[in-house]
């Protein structure tokens, strides 16, 4: 009898299966059966052209195409023209000429006439291009060093003369009697030394202007940079950290023989690098070190050293520092930075004062989990959103004081400081317009999961709508600012090119048709994007896929989007394309989906943001329980057939609910999981779980690893075993624990040419076949 009801079940999943519309071989293809979508899309530096990439063929790669005014329909370039395209262009407004590096060499390139000239090309290339306040002078650097470069006489004039190591000292004679014994009996050595000595002084009376030598160590200066006026270089002297790096075993080679790359270095608070801020004045051909122990809150301790006895006591030193690299205002008269904690705990914003070695505090943030947010990094060493209005006088940044990311002005000489945008929404980019007294701003204005475009004039901070659709909308302005160049997107619509007027909502051209008949044959869903009440109170959005009644199973799954910080529940189109074309499979196959922004997500604000901060697992995973119990109480879902998965972060938060809370799920797909935070890397896991070293209570909380004996249901995990993300270390060293712990309901499928993102569509196929099979065997009714 049993057996007769598997052949049933088996003969009604072959029928249900061949009814999909959707195949699994097809839109595991993601570009190859949706189209290939427009990227990297610039105007001209002249602003006659739209460039972009494309891939309309379905080539192994992407080509360059423009369109301009004569040829709507968009057409390929030459390589070489493709090259041109994409140059980092530095030019001053208004220019006629501007400046660029290829291949170590430097260029100009007259913009009317459209003719390049090489300027300087030597053995030793040239980098980090940068321009004087006086025309036609440029620095950059070469050989570690800076030098200015005068494009109307050709004069070229080597700035600083730092060079690693130490300065070699005179040899010391072992023989040091005989030396003054010889100078004692003998005058021919005692003359021969005052002749000596002599032309020595002589010499030294003729000064050279060439920079004395500043020897930096074993140091490593990093973001060397001229002020406009070329009067002073600043840089970053950080020492040299000697920490071991993750390796990984690669089995599939072209010559057969297995090698070990480095990944990279693990989370410790051993990676907190001593960093000293160095000015090198030129007039005075001196280097000194600014010296922030003054900085407020300096010697903060955070407040999870309270938990630890040996912490809470600890004696109070300043934390170590990162400077970011100087913004200077037009003529280089004030200057000002961002300072970083290297615990991402503070920001600071400073004027800095290169002639005194001081600076004078202007702004600071604190966030007792880390510092982020929309134009405000969430790394050490990146910078965020920092310039100087066309005053000169007044820095214009972006804030999570209020919550949310807003955009705030400070005037340096009234101290007075101004937010120019506020709500319960984000700032999400800045472009400050040529007139430097506008601005153009994407922002969540209208919903969390909409990127509108709004103009902002300083004089009356009134947000003025000019693209508010719901979607997505990526814009740039056309050298003139008369034009936008806009990709868009919806739920259901990937992205395409557009090119409109530079006006409030206006009649937008279409460049890009790239979406394939395959692809357009299918009715796809735009899912509603809900709320819910989480059990804290707060509330989390979802995207919401529900089958016809007449073919709901019952049965939900629920998914889990990756990288933490990360928005999905969103009004356009998926990073998580092949997901979206799953969950369609999946919903005409009769399951309910809930695709869920749970805490730590991006879109929300500072509370949504560092709600996982110490627990990971935590919030994050409880909203997912919270999601199940919304589709149960509304939906008509069986609470006893409810599946989960994900991928990276998507697969830990899954793997964490098969462990952390047995029996929610009856089936969970993990997919490139991490299982031990303090195995992961530095930079986003000392973020929210500081360092294993300082607050080892969070990591083993966090970490999936130490549930190991509590697995109850079907579990699959799913790993590349060339991922350099989160190594296939992860995946055995849980496995070998289930594997001590007796544990049978686990399988693990491993890729062998797979990184943490798959590329091979094989791949995709038999990883989600293999996700599809679990579910099916797991969550519908026999």
């Amino acid at each position: 009898m049993k057996k007769n009801i598997i052949i049933l079940f088996l003969l009604t999943f072959s029928v249900a299966v061949q009814s999909q519309k959707l195949q699994l071989e097809e839109i595991m293809k993601g570009d190859g059966f949706i189209g290939n979508q427009p990227s990297n899309q610039r105007w001209s530096i002249d602003g006659q052209k739209i460039y972009f990439d494309w891939n309309p063929k379905n080539e192994i790669g992407s080509s360059t195409y423009f369109v301009d005014k004569n040829n709507k329909k968009p057409q390929i370039v030459s390589s070489q023209e493709a090259a041109f395209s994409r140059l980092n262009f530095t030019m001053k407004p208004g220019s006629n000429i501007a400046y660029y590096i290829v291949k170590g060499a430097l260029y100009s390139y007259a913009i009317k006439e459209k003719i390049s000239k090489k300027l300087i090309q030597q053995s030793s290339s040239v980098s980090n291009l940068q321009l004087a306040q006086e025309d036609g002078i440029l620095f950059f650097e070469q050989n570690s060093n800076m030098m200015k470069f005068n494009t109307k006489n050709g004069t070229l004039v080597q700035l600083s003369n730092f060079k690693s190591g130490k300065a070699s000292k005179e040899e010391v004679e072992a023989e040091s009697f005989l030396k003054t014994q010889q100078k004692e009996l003998f005058l021919f050595v005692r003359d021969q030394e005052a002749s000596r000595k002599w032309y020595k002084e002589k010499s030294d009376e003729l000064k050279s202007d060439f920079p004395k030598e500043y020897f930096y160590g074993k140091n490593n200066i990093q973001g060397l940079k001229a002020n406009p006026n070329g009067n002073y270089l600043t840089f970053n002297a950080a020492e040299p950290t000697d920490l071991k790096s993750e390796k990984m075993e690669v089995f599939i080679t072209a010559d057969g023989y297995n090698k070990s790359p480095d990944t990279k270095r693990k989370v410790s608070e051993a990676n907190l690098t001593p960093i000293k801020f160095g000015v090198y004045s030129i007039l005075k051909d001196s280097v000194y070190y600014i010296n922030f122990s003054k900085l407020s809150h300096i010697k903060d301790t955070p407040e999870y050293y309270k938990l630890y006895d040996n912490l809470k006591d600890k004696e109070k030193t300043e934390r170590l520092i990162y400077v970011q690299e100087p913004t200077y205002n037009e003529n280089g008269s004030v200057t000002v930075t961002e300072i970083r904690s290297q615990d991402n705990k503070d920001r600071w914003i400073v004027k800095l004062n290169l002639a005194e070695g001081t600076f004078e505090e202007i702004d600071y943030q604190h966030d007792e989990a880390w510092i982020g947010g929309p134009g405000i990094p969430s790394y050490t060493y990146s910078s965020g959103t920092l310039g100087f209005l066309g005053d000169n006088t007044t820095i214009y940044f972006q804030s999570e004081a209020s919550g949310y990311s807003h955009l705030y002005t400070y005037n340096v000489t009234s101290k007075k400081k101004q937010q120019l945008t506020s709500g319960k929404w984000e700032v999400r980019d800045v472009i400050l317009a040529k007139d430097k007294k506008t601005f153009y701003l994407t922002t969540t204005t209208t919903h969390p999961g909409n990127r509108n475009l709004y103009k902002l004039a300083v004089a009356d901070a009134k947000l003025q709508p000019l693209l508010t659709n719901d979607g997505a909308y990526e814009t740039s302005l056309s050298p003139d600012e008369t034009r936008l160049l806009i990709r868009y997107s919806y739920k259901n619509k990937p992205w395409e090119l557009f090119v409109a007027d530079n006006k409030k909502n206006p009649i937008q051209e279409q460049i890009t048709f790239s979406t394939t008949p395959e692809f357009n044959a299918y009715a796809w869903r735009t899912p509603e994007v809900i709320s819910f009440k989480a059990q804290d109170g707060t509330m989390v959005n979802a995207r919401l896929y529900k089958p016809e009644n007449s073919n709901a199973n019952k049965a939900a799954i629920i998914f889990v989007h990756g990288a933490g910080y990360l928005q999905n529940a969103h009004n356009y189109w998926s990073t998580y394309h092949r997901e979206y074309m799953f969950h369609n499979l999946l919903t005409d196959a009769g399951y309910t989906v809930l695709d869920i922004d749970y805490r730590g997500s991006d879109g929300y604000g500072r509370d949504f943001r560092t709600g996982i901060y110490r627990f990971m697992g935590g919030k994050d995973l409880s909203d997912q329980i919270d999601g199940k119990k919304y589709l149960v109480d509304n939906f008509n879902v069986d609470a006893n057939r409810v599946g989960i998965y994900g991928g990276s972060y998507g697969g830990f938060i899954t793997l964490m609910g098969m462990l952390t809370t047995p029996g929610e799920f009856k089936a969970g797909a993990a997919l490139r999981s991490v299982t031990d935070w303090a195995h992961y890397n530095h930079g986003y896991t000392g973020n929210i779980l500081n360092f294993p070293e300082t607050d080892p209570l969070a990591y083993k909380k966090s970490s999936p690893i130490y549930f190991a004996d509590n697995l109850k249901g079907e579990l699959l995990m799913l790993h590349g075993m060339v991922d350099n993300n989160v190594e296939y270390k992860d995946i055995i060293r849980l496995s070998q624990r289930f594997i001590e712990l007796g544990k049978k309901n686990w399988t693990l499928a491993s890729f062998p040419v797979e990184a943490h993102g798959f590329k091979e569509t094989y791949s995709w196929v038999d990883e989600y076949s293999r996700i599809l099979n679990l579910f099916n065997n797991s969550l519908l009714e026999k």
